[in-house]
């Protein structure tokens, strides 16, 4: 997998060690002042998720990180804070794939 950064979103993909990959948010919700935000992902088809889930992201001085597995070859995720607000790339979600 190879990293890439939307800038003018906020959004940061880059492979970390084994199978896993380090998503880093300092987008809208981080720009908000969210308190703390979440990774919302899931695997396979970004149009039907499988093992759908909701992570506690961890803050940095590059915004809220996590290092998440690639189970799969394909991986959707959008974020949400602790007030319920979400940032789906206006409804197109974000994927990484390997």
């Amino acid at each position: 997998m190879q990293s890439w950064i939307d800038m003018d979103k906020g959004v940061e993909v880059k492979p970390t060690f084994g199978n896993q990959i380090n998503i880093c948010y300092s987008g809208l919700l981080s720009r908000s002042g969210a308190d703390q935000v979440y990774l919302h992902c899931g695997y396979r088809d970004p149009n039907n998720w499988q093992e759908p889930m909701t992570i506690q992201m961890e803050r940095t001085a590059k915004g809220w990180e996590k290092n998440v597995p690639m189970k799969n070859h394909t991986i959707a995720f959008c974020f949400k804070d602790s007030a319920n607000n979400w940032d789906n790339n206006n409804g197109h979600n974000w994927i990484a794939s390997v």
